[in-house]
Formats: structure tokens, C-alpha cells, sequence
């Protein structure tokens, strides 16, 4: 048993060298990869620790049952949120809202107009954000860039862009089929059928122009 858990162990310490290494250089000093010790956590998600410090956080059970290809796009998926600046960020808003909220109640009772407005404006500010934050359109195109982005690092860290788009599509797939919710499994539908559109256009790009003559 001790042998099997000291393997076991060993074998993420690996997987999870092994994917430091698929970083782009530019990242490797200020984003760290690690396995996540939580209680049915997302099988992949990033998450800010500090200051110009990103972490991202692997549920390395599920992720041992994907195939090598499919976690190195699912990776650089996450890498591309990160490089885009799109991953969540620390949520002062709800604290603002609720700040602003108890403000104005507070400038009711004792009629100042101005705190009042200033209080009103802290509210407007915060709820906007947290409209932009939880905008469903929003989130997909930003999800949907990603999956874009991670073609790219794909094809640059050795990946032909058939390939590429194999492995993503694959890992989407493999997702689609395992994952109960079904407001998550909607989200990797649709990226799967724009990664396909996108996919065919790559392809039509590439014919020679006697292909397409032909």
C-alpha cells in the first residue's frame, strides 16, 4: 500500500514537471502548476496567489484519465486565459455592492446628498462589474478565444495544426461525455462546434489555389 501511494505521488510530482515545461518561457517566473487537495474541484482552473503570481490548480484524478494530447490542449487552454488576462480575478465587487448598499441606506437616514450619490455611484460601479463578470456571451467568447490561443501554442511547441485540432477536439469530447452538469457540458458543446467551424476554415485556408481551382 505504502509502495502504491509513493508511486502514485511520484508519478504527479512528474505530470506536473512535465507541465511547468509546456509553459512558454515568458510565463515560467510567475506561474506555478500544482495538483488541488479540494473536494470535487473543476478538473482544471487558474487562480491569482499574490502579486503578479498565477497558480494553476489540477484535479490530477480526473486528469490521469485524459489521454497525454488531450491535457497539453487543455493546458494551453488555461494558459491562454492567463495570457489573455481573462482568468476570474479577486471579487471586491460583491464587497463594494454591499458597502454601497449600506451607505446609501445610511445617507437616507441622515440626508446627505452628496455621500449619498457617492454611495449610489460605489453601487452602480460594482454592479456593472459583476454584470460584465457573470455575462454568459462574455465568458463564451473569451472561452472560445482561449481555445483559439491554444492552437497556437500547440503548433508552437511542436504540434502540426491538424493535430492540434484533433487533440482539442478530442479532450472537448471526452469532457462532453463525463461531465454531469449539464450547463457545463452545453459550454463544452458549443466550444466544440466552433472549434469544428474554425477547424474546416483552417482547412480551406490551406488548399493550394490549384485545390482549389479543382
Amino acid at each position: 500500500m505504502t509502495s502504491y501511494a509513493t508511486s502514485s505521488a511520484k508519478a504527479e510530482m512528474s505530470e506536473l514537471r512535465r507541465l511547468k515545461g509546456l509553459l512558454p518561457p515568458e510565463l515560467q517566473s510567475w506561474v506555478t502548476v500544482e495538483g488541488t487537495t479540494e473536494v470535487n474541484p473543476p478538473l482544471i482552473r487558474s487562480e491569482e496567489i499574490g502579486k503578479d503570481q498565477v497558480e494553476i490548480q489540477i484535479d490530477l484524478v480526473k486528469w490521469d484519465a485524459l489521454a497525454m494530447d488531450q491535457r497539453n490542449l487543455l493546458f494551453w487552454h488555461e494558459v491562454a486565459r492567463i495570457q489573455m488576462d481573462t482568468i476570474p480575478k479577486d471579487g471586491w465587487e460583491m464587497a463594494a455592492l454591499a458597502i454601497g448598499l449600506g451607505g446609501a441606506v445610511g445617507e437616507l437616514w441622515v440626508q446627505d446628498g452628496l455621500l449619498l450619490v457617492l454611495a449610489l455611484a460605489l453601487c452602480g460601479v460594482s454592479g456593472w462589474r459583476l454584470y460584465q463578470k457573470n455575462n454568459g456571451e462574455k465568458q463564451m467568447r473569451e472561452l472560445l478565444d482561449a481555445d483559439e490561443k491554444a492552437i497556437a501554442l500547440a503548433t508552437r511547441f511542436g504540434y502540426s495544426l491538424p493535430n492540434a485540432y484533433k487533440s482539442l477536439g478530442s479532450a472537448l469530447k471526452s469532457l462532453i461525455d463525463t461531465t454531469p452538469s449539464k450547463r457545463q457540458r452545453s459550454r463544452y458543446e458549443a466550444r466544440l462546434s466552433a472549434l469544428k467551424r474554425s477547424a474546416n476554415k483552417a482547412k480551406a485556408k490551406s488548399r493550394s489555389p490549384e485545390d482549389s481551382e479543382m
